[in-house]
């Protein structure tokens, strides 16, 4: 797994990113790459932006007891899996606006470095540690450039 606090790292995930094209084709799922970019994004939106409440504490709750492994720990996640609501887009996307907003969240997170995400508040799952964010930005990020074939 890429390490999203590395510069080097970083920027093999935004070549992979480079790589896409608004034409690119998914090997599994219904999003189409304009999508998925804006789904990837939501990852982020979460961290930088109010855009997205809060999970009240019983669901708080729950998704730390069932979900957070899932999203932090090293198992892959599986082709078609569910995502939660907030992260299902259904409208249509300009990809180069979404595709740059990826980029520029990506590279805002490598700048910011590691010590600025240890032990930062997670909306769903409360304080993670450094290798728990980076996981959880590089693993969601492989899952779907692989799904395009990148």
């Amino acid at each position: 797994m890429k390490n999203l606090f590395d510069a080097v790292d970083t920027q093999a995930t935004l070549d992979r990113i480079n790589a896409l094209s608004p034409d690119s084709q998914a090997q599994w799922g219904k999003m189409n790459v304009a999508q998925m970019l804006a789904h990837c994004n939501v990852a982020y939106e979460m961290v930088y932006t109010d855009k997205h409440p809060k999970p009240g504490g019983f669901a708080r709750f729950m998704l730390k007891l069932f979900v957070k492994n899932a999203v932090v720990g090293p198992k892959p996640y599986p082709k078609n899996g569910r995502t939660a609501p907030a992260f299902v887009i259904a409208d249509a996307r300009d990809f180069n606006k979404e595709k740059q907003r990826l980029v520029d969240y990506i590279k805002k997170t490598q700048e910011l470095g590691a010590d600025h995400f240890n032990g930062k508040e997670n909306l769903s799952f409360g304080a993670l540690s450094t290798n728990e964010w980076n996981v959880l930005f590089s693993k969601h990020l492989d899952h779907h450039l692989r799904q395009f074939a990148v």
